[in-house]
């Protein structure tokens, strides 16, 4: 008999052994995985709250936690040291973190059209992209400026090398408010909403509109290593992702509730006038392989990349 019953506990001791997955997970318990943000919490983000507030992530078998960016946080970084397992980038970004030899891969559009724009006062001489030419235009300093100006000044028939561009950091705000610039680079989603509820007339110029493709502005985002890894894991956070935005469209108003719950220091009034405009775009849905294209050739056409981009490789094309 005791031998009968030893022979029944290690029986049983193997069969729990092999029931665990990698890492020792248990059937039935999530797995944990990080994700980093783009940039501090917003409207944008407000799908991925939902997703995480409603328990996507959970009853998809993830226990995801939401990270901030820190300041000297590089995510593409983090991704590629395994330190993380998913972030939003920008597509950008994303790029140049491949061109570098990062192998990352973007797994859903989050926002599908370019943030990226140029403001000028509505009260101004610019009436649109071309009258930036002798005029002064603020820009971050960051690569995406200059080819954003360019792209839109040339588009409009202007001359890109006859815009005075001024390096102000991220002071696009005050610096218009205050007139001293003409123009200012922005995303109209976040500055382009803060001139307005401050009554600053406007003028927003989508750089969609003049000159560049409808690239996704904001990738959800991993490591090769992670997808060959765990492609179920891949599946289940990019899934319950895509449901949380699909609930903020139906609902935004529970979207917003749940976003400054999570985020109680945000001013709710930002907040929504964020949404608002953002609705229309935060459709995550599946690649579209000519987008990716077109955005990858005016990359290199205006020097944020030396040569296109892989999009077979750089992105998981299948829905």
């Amino acid at each position: 008999m005791r031998r009968a019953v030893a022979l029944l506990a290690a029986v049983l001791l193997l069969a729990g052994l092999a029931g665990c997955g990698e890492g020792g997970a248990e059937p039935g318990v999530p797995k944990g995985a990080t994700l980093v943000l783009d940039f501090t919490p917003n409207a944008v983000h407000s799908g991925i709250y939902a997703a995480r507030e409603q328990g996507l992530y959970r009853d998809a078998g993830v226990d995801l936690d939401l990270r901030q960016p820190g300041e000297t946080s590089d995510a593409p970084k983090l991704l590629a040291a395994g330190r993380v397992e998913f972030a939003i980038l920008d597509i950008h970004d994303l790029g140049i973190a491949r061109e570098r030899g990062l192998d990352l891969v973007g797994l859903a559009p989050i926002v599908r059209r370019p943030l990226a724009s140029v403001l000028a006062r509505g009260d101004g001489p610019v009436r649109r992209p071309r009258d930036l030419a002798g005029r002064t235009v603020g820009v971050t300093g960051l690569p995406s400026d200059e080819a954003v100006v360019d792209s839109e000044v040339s588009a409009d028939g202007g001359d890109p090398a006859a815009v005075e561009k001024v390096t102000i950091g991220f002071s696009a705000v005050s610096s218009l408010a205050a007139g001293k610039v003409d123009a200012a680079t922005g995303f109209w989603n976040a500055e382009g909403v803060a001139l307005r509820r401050q009554g600053i007339p406007l003028r927003v110029f989508k750089v969609d509109e003049y000159g560049a493709p409808p690239y996704p502005e904001l990738i959800l985002t991993t490591s090769r290593r992670v997808l060959d890894a765990d492609p179920e894991l891949v599946d289940a956070v990019t899934a319950a992702t895509r449901r949380g935005y699909a609930s903020v469209v139906r609902g935004p108003q529970r979207g917003l509730e749940t976003l400054l719950a999570a985020n109680p220091a945000l001013d709710r009034a930002e907040q929504q006038a964020q949404l608002d405009v953002l609705l229309p775009d935060l459709r995550p849905a599946p690649f579209d392989p000519r987008v990716l294209r077109a955005w990858s050739t005016w990359d290199v056409t205006h020097g944020l990349l030396e040569a296109p981009v892989k999009i077979s490789q750089a992105f998981r094309l299948r829905g």
